[in-house]
């Protein structure tokens, strides 16, 4: 099979859908991988690095004239036009677009989503959104400790004691237990708050302390189970509560990360305006949602900005400014999704009887398969 990895042309995209390593098993399996020139340089993966492992570094309209196509983010209108009929896609391409979806399927493409794929053991090896957002937690605490303008860890000079930074993070999905484990390693104290009972035993094994609020009603104790992996909407009563519990933490943090995402929705307001207000002149904000309106509602996506005396990082990909490794994870988790839709003779199916394959299924003989 005739495959193809295209540069990435969105804005400050420097992930690449292939790495040597992947390319390299590939094309021990009989298919040939044609790079498009420069199309890892970005995550610090050279042409030669790719030519040394049998890839053909080719020009843009030969990355994109493949039977098979790898990338990062969905095509656009100008990548849609170099796509032959009856290509099929494989990469992140935001099951929730629902105009990307329309434009993918009225090109003809079998398209799959990654981030589609179901939260269960058999699909981890495949989970685009675990991988990325480990490293976005990652990230983010760097850029944390890039910003503040104090020391994170306690120190006991000469010239006096300095105290540990405090850390409150909000949200402790993949990102946040990672955006903890970064922060304990640089010597911070850390609180994090999440509307599921079931990560309290993660926070404290990563020595971060949980913020409890109790939960009142049968309503609070379900959705605060989850749906799939992911959180549900909280009542609104537990809500207000948090919102008190929480807003005590922030006041004395140096450094606040939010990282609640819901898919498909506007991110929740974690951080609100008069909470911003309360910090510390100099304190740090790292918005992981800043894609999806943000977590608070003065963070503005894509820039850093400073308002009440306060940093506000809206960096919109956070896996991007980590890039060889954030590839290194991505081609793996393609790697392995590969394997469902690629016979053993090295052929294209689609096995919709696969509950991943069935998932990830977004376009298909010109329309929309993936339900609103």
């Amino acid at each position: 099979m005739l495959i193809g990895v295209p540069r990435e042309s969105a804005a400050g995209e420097t992930r690449v859908a292939a790495t040597p390593e992947t390319v390299k098993k590939l094309k021990a399996q009989g298919h040939v991988l044609r790079i498009e020139r420069g199309a890892g340089l970005g995550a610090s993966v050279t042409d030669e690095a790719y030519t040394a492992v049998g890839a053909e570094i080719v020009d843009r309209a030969q990355a994109f004239a493949a039977d098979l196509l790898l990338k990062v983010k969905s095509p656009n209108a100008e990548e849609l036009a170099l796509i032959k009929t009856g290509t099929a896609l494989v990469g992140m391409l935001n099951p929730f677009d629902r105009d990307g979806l329309q434009a993918m399927a009225s090109a003809g493409l079998t398209s799959f989503a990654l981030e589609a794929a179901p939260r269960t053991s058999r699909a981890q090896s495949m989970d685009v959104l675990s991988s990325q957002a480990n490293i976005a937690g990652y990230k983010a605490v760097m850029i944390a400790a890039d910003k503040y303008q104090r020391f994170f860890p306690m120190l006991m000079t000469a010239a006096g004691t300095v105290k540990a930074a405090r850390v409150v993070i909000l949200g402790v999905g993949v990102a946040g237990l990672q955006a903890i484990a970064t922060a304990k390693r640089l010597g911070a104290v850390i609180e994090a708050s999440d509307v599921r009972p079931s990560v309290k035993e993660q926070v404290e094994s990563l020595g971060a302390k949980f913020i409890d609020v109790a939960y009142e009603t049968d309503e609070e104790k379900e959705a605060a189970v989850g749906v799939g992996g992911y959180a549900r909407p909280m009542p609104q009563s537990w809500l207000d509560r948090q919102k008190v519990e929480v807003a005590k933490r922030v006041a004395q943090a140096d450094v606040v990360i939010t990282t609640a995402l819901i898919p498909g929705r506007a991110a929740p307001v974690l951080v609100s305006e008069d909470m911003v207000k309360s910090m510390k002149p100099g304190s740090v904000i790292v918005d992981l949602a800043a894609p999806n309106g943000g977590n608070c509602p003065l963070t503005e996506a894509g820039t850093t900005v400073v308002k009440h005396g306060v940093t506000l990082v809206g960096e919109t990909n956070l896996p991007a400014l980590v890039a060889a490794d954030a590839s290194a994870l991505y081609a793996r988790n393609i790697l392995d999704f590969l394997k469902l839709v690629i016979s053993k003779e090295g052929t294209f199916q689609v096995p919709m009887d696969d509950d991943i394959v069935a998932a990830c299924l977004v376009t298909q003989a010109g329309e929309v398969t993936r339900k609103a």
